[in-house]
């Protein structure tokens, strides 16, 4: 902690000092004495019941009638109990059964023995979870309840008994009284902000909810403004939260529409500007650009949040303030993080990925960053975020972001955010047919006083990647004491093949998927392949390689390298008998 600056000394104390103030609110309005001015009405009906956008797996079912209950890449094992009963495997996994998302999977099966289970699985829930505390009472769980029993409160009500059909809507009316006293205690961004969807849907579709509509609609407003970038992007700089709170924002726009008021403007402008930041993000893979906590995820479900764009919405063309730059020409796309880390508090899953970039051809991932992991290896988390996990350099085997290590920060973001480069600068232009991106970045010179510029150009017809990586003071000259070493690290994505051809000048020979030969060259470092890992698979962490160039500077070093089509394509169709 003793290399804390004082202005992250300052922030700490002022992260602190607002999580007080807002536990002291919450706990304020939580006391009987102002707790009945959040209780409406007994709610007897739900008003509307807005559309599930989410993608759906119809084979949960069959996996629950066999008594496995798999959720966020864990599996446990009912045993002939309730959910409820079950020993949790993990964290992740318990606050996904405790916010039911898992119900349009049974929906999806239109059977109506997992019609029964579902009303069976809500109501063992309200035997069970009585009291307000745990997990299951976590603001964010509660939101994430909430919007999962309203959207499927026709297969949760339909041919319900009167008994059970009083207890479900009970304890919708509890739920949200508590969450209108505790919403201020989710942790800040996507949590917060989906909180206070979740409120504001609640006010819309429950009966006997809506007299505190205008004050929930006010703050959802404010975190829309201070969350969502003017280009569109997440201030975490995550962008698969930003698809989560797309699909969260888009039935309540309907909602408002099916009760006869105006949504508030803002809404309908955040989810234009964010659907154009996530087809900035997409890749030709279809998936999004894996920086910043990005992790497993489906282009199918992608696809569904873009497929509400508006046919005459275009993806944006700049992203400087969210801090990328996007280089296409041909069949190629060039995605590259030109950006600092996000403010602390939502640092926690920020990655060290300055200047990386990620390329795909046609539909072929080629270069890669190593993603983040999902929740069920969390373990690798810190390797994940490290600069050496990224398709950019890296000095003295040292990330250009650094960990700040904190208890109490740690304790409110949770987990260590990154801090650094304090200064990124980027400019992207034109050069004939071919576009251009320079950037820089200072995270090397507090302890090494050099600078990282780095220069990337895509040909006119997207055939021919050239870059220059270059190590330098940010004035005058400067001669180290000691040789520094550094490596440019270039990922692969696993299903390429990549082998070096000995010569002169040494070339890696990278074979995609599907047949076509990509040539890489470099002038300066020498080349070879190593050992890597990909965490962006839904299978867990998979083995690939990494071209590496080496080397060590004295102050100022620049290193050349190419990356071109070639004509010849191998056939790697599976042989047949």
């Amino acid at each position: 902690m003793s290399d804390l600056s004082l202005t992250e000394r300052l922030k700490i104390r002022s992260l602190s000092a607002e999580r007080m103030r807002r536990r002291a609110v919450t706990l304020t309005l939580s006391s009987p004495l102002l707790r009945w001015r959040f209780a409406g009405a007994s709610p007897d009906q739900i008003l509307i019941v807005p559309q599930e956008l989410r993608t759906s797996d119809p084979s949960f079912w069959n996996e629950v009638e066999h008594g496995h209950f798999g959720l966020a890449c864990e599996i446990a094992d009912l045993k002939g109990a309730s959910p409820f009963r079950a020993t949790p495997p993990s964290l992740a996994w318990e606050r996904e059964l405790h916010g039911f998302g898992w119900l349009r999977h049974l929906a999806a099966t239109e059977e109506d023995a997992a019609a029964d289970a579902a009303r069976q699985f809500v109501l063992d829930w309200i035997a069970f979870h009585r009291t307000a505390r745990g997990v299951p009472y976590e603001p964010a769980v509660i939101a994430r309840r909430l919007l999962s029993w309203i959207s499927h409160a026709n297969l949760l009500l339909e041919g319900i008994d009167a008994r059970g059909y009083s207890a479900i809507m009970s304890s919708l009316g509890q739920q949200i009284i508590a969450l209108k006293t505790t919403w201020r205690n989710a942790p800040d961004g996507v949590p917060r902000m989906v909180c206070l969807i979740a409120l504001v849907l609640a006010d819309l579709a429950v009966s006997g909810h809506d007299r505190q509509l205008v004050e929930a609609q006010e703050h959802l407003i404010s975190e829309i403004k201070r969350q969502i970038l003017e280009d569109g992007g997440h201030v975490s700089r995550n962008a698969n939260t930003l698809a989560d709170v797309v699909l969260d924002l888009l039935p309540l726009g309907q909602c408002f529409q099916a009760r006869g008021r105006q949504a508030p403007d803002e809404i309908g402008a955040a989810v234009r500007k964010a659907l154009a930041f996530l087809r900035f993000m997409r890749m030709g893979d279809g998936m999004l650009a894996r920086f910043n906590g990005v992790s497993t995820g489906s282009p199918a479900a992608l696809a569904t949040v873009l497929g509400y764009c508006d046919g005459h919405l275009e993806a944006t063309t700049s992203a400087q303030v969210s801090g990328y730059a996007r280089l296409e020409r041909g069949d190629t796309i060039l995605i590259a993080d030109v950006g600092s880390p996000p403010p602390l508090a939502m640092a926690s899953e920020a990655q060290a990925g300055a200047l990386s970039f990620e390329m795909t051809t046609r539909n072929r991932l080629l270069f890669v960053n190593c993603g983040f992991p999902g929740p069920a290896d969390q373990d690798w988390s810190a390797v994940a975020r490290a600069t050496a996990s990224h398709t950019t350099l890296t000095l003295s085997e040292s990330s250009s972001s650094r960990l700040v290590r904190h208890p109490e920060l740690e304790e409110m973001v949770s987990g260590p955010p990154i801090r650094g480069p304090d200064l990124v600068a980027s400019k992207l232009g034109l050069e004939g047919n071919s576009i251009v991106l320079a950037a820089s970045h200072d995270g090397y010179v507090k302890r090494f006083g050099l600078m990282h510029a780095r220069r990337l150009a895509v040909s006119g017809d997207g055939t021919v990647v050239e870059g220059v990586d270059r190590l330098e003071p940010p004035r005058g000259q400067l001669r180290l004491k000691h040789d520094l070493p550094y490596a440019i690290r270039f990922h692969l994505h696993p299903d390429c093949k990549v082998s070096v051809v000995a010569g002169d000048a040494p070339m890696c020979r990278i074979t995609l998927s599907d047949g076509r030969l990509w040539a890489f060259w470099a002038d300066g470092g020498e080349l070879s392949l190593e050992e890597s890992l990909y965490f962006v698979d839904s299978a867990g962490p998979r083995p690939t390689l990494q071209i590496v160039l080496r080397g060590t500077t004295f102050g100022e070093t620049q290193v050349r390298w190419r990356l071109a089509a070639t004509p010849e394509t191998v056939d790697t169709s599976e042989p047949t008998d």
